[in-house]
């Protein structure tokens, strides 16, 4: 048994050593083989080295002959410089020389011209003392004499020219004048129907006449209240007139009685809703004259305002004659006139036809119509150069532009026609107006109107400032007021109307 251990120990021992033994030969044969691949990796590494110091050594031998090629090459660029350099500054030098040589020169001949003028001075002063001995005068009189005989003879001779031309030239401006109006009339002509102050109503029986008046007058009073208009009812079959010297009042009561008679009820309350009816339609009628008017003279650039304060026109008079057919006449004849003159013809066209929309707010606004059209187109953004040619066709502001001539040669051209114009029914309008302005200048005064050909004028006052008391004192401070301020034949009746309503609605 103990041999069998001995015999187990020993070949364990014997095993161990070997597996030793082993171990340092496969260690020692793998580090031979690492040395070797260093060995050889170091041996590459000095060959590559080698290679690259070989390389090196040959980019620079090459870098230095470029450098030293350049530089052969700057060297040569300078030499060829600097030898044109020489040449050009021996080319300067020989023209400094040849400078310097002409100065010279010319100083000789400055110095010779010199001389020359100091001779001829003394020359001419001889010649002068000689001639001053044998004239008897100086110099100066001399000069001064031959002066004034030679502007003597200029201003006749200038004289005589410029009158001649200043005649030739007026006969020959009057002329043209005279074609170019002869031609603008003669191309546009309408007919003239002077506006009167009454209006016709045709009525289908008379029995409608008593219907008009209603009872005790009550209808006819308020549509005469309610229109500023007086309704004669006389024995004319099937007719009554409206009087009243405002066109625009006439046209609303007889839209009004028209739409009463064709409704068939006549009665107060009826005639204040057919009184706002035909306000509404005259209203209309205004704004489609206006566009007409436009859409006739060729004129479609205005705004909506100033389209119907144009067409408020055809409802205004001046001196008998309608203004909104006066200023279209003016705006065909300007048109003309400016081309034929080589004006502007659309500035003078719009300024002839806008050169009265004054006249359409000078009843409601103070001032000549002449300052109101300039403020109302200056409102609405009407051109400049519109409102210079039209502010001056009363000679008010000065004729700065020809459309400004052109617009005002136009106006007496179209007021001037036969038949046109009609200086007693201006008149009596104006008498006519200015007794309702007076009117309603009062305190508590809501509404007037003139009647009856002026010999009447009622005032409707405000009853809640005016009693009846006041309306007395009122009427007879009007009076005074009237009998001061205007001219009139025969007498005016003042009537002061106070009404007071007291109105409920059962529901």
């Amino acid at each position: 048994m103990e041999l069998y251990i001995l015999t187990g120990v020993l070949a364990l021992t014997a095993g161990a050593f070997l597996g030793y033994v082993i171990r340092q030969a496969i260690a020692a044969r793998s580090a031979n083989s690492i040395e070797a691949r260093i060995k050889n990796q170091l041996e590459e590494s000095k060959t590559q080295a080698k290679e690259v110091l070989i390389d090196a050594k040959d980019k620079a031998v090459k870098i230095l002959e470029d450098a030293k090629n350049q530089e052969r090459e700057r060297l040569a660029i300078l030499t060829r410089q600097e030898d044109r350099i020489n040449s050009q500054l021996k080319k300067v030098e020989q023209k400094e020389n040849e400078l310097e040589n002409g100065k010279k020169d010319l100083e000789r001949q400055a110095d010779q011209i010199k001389a020359i003028r100091l001779e001829t001075d003394a020359l001419k002063e001889k010649g002068e003392q000689t001639l001053e001995q044998i004239s008897g005068l100086s110099r100066e009189e001399a000069k001064a004499k031959l002066i004034g005989q030679v502007e003597e003879d200029a201003k006749i001779d200038l004289t005589a020219a410029i009158q001649k031309m200043e005649k030739n030239r007026v006969e020959e401006l009057e002329k043209k004048a005279t074609d170019i109006m002869a031609t603008a009339i003669q191309r546009y002509a309408r007919s003239h129907v002077s506006e009167i102050t009454t209006s016709t109503v045709h009525l289908p029986s008379d029995e409608l006449k008593g219907r008009i008046i209603g009872k005790e007058g009550r209808n006819i009073r308020t549509l005469e209240r309610l229109t500023g208009v007086e309704i004669i009812v006389d024995e004319t079959p099937e007719s009554i007139t409206l009087s009243s010297f405002d066109p625009l009042r006439r046209e609303i009561a007889k839209t009004a009685l028209l739409r009463l008679m064709s409704d068939g009820r006549i009665q107060p309350a009826r005639i204040e809703e057919k009184v706002e009816e035909a306000k509404k339609e005259v209203t209309k009628k205004v704004m489609e004259a206006g566009e007409a008017a436009l859409y006739e003279v060729g004129i479609l650039d205005l705004p909506k305002e100033v389209t119907m304060l144009l067409g408020r026109l055809a409802f205004r008079t001046s001196y008998g004659q309608n203004v909104l057919l006066h200023s279209i006449e003016m705006a065909h004849i300007a048109n003309m006139m400016a081309k034929e003159l080589g004006a502007n013809a659309e500035v003078a066209k719009k300024a002839a036809l806008l050169h009265d929309i004054g006249k359409a707010v000078d009843h409601e606004i103070e001032g000549t119509h002449l300052e109101l059209g300039r403020k109302i187109l200056q409102k609405y953004g009407i051109e400049q150069p519109v409102i210079t040619a039209m502010e001056s066709h009363h000679e008010d502001y000065p004729f700065s532009t020809p459309e400004a001539f052109i617009v005002a040669a136009a106006d007496i051209i179209s007021g001037a026609r036969p038949g046109a114009r009609r200086d007693s029914v201006e008149n009596y309008i104006k008498r006519l107006t200015e007794l309702e302005n007076i009117a309603n200048s009062f305190a508590g005064v809501e509404k007037s109107y003139a009647i009856s050909a002026g010999r009447e004028i009622r005032i409707f006052v405000q009853p809640e400032k005016i009693d009846d008391l006041e309306a007395l004192r009122l009427a007879k401070e009007m009076a005074k007021k009237i009998e001061s301020e205007l001219k009139y034949p025969g007498e005016i009746k003042v009537n002061i109307i106070r009404e007071t309503r007291a109105v409920e609605y059962a529901r």
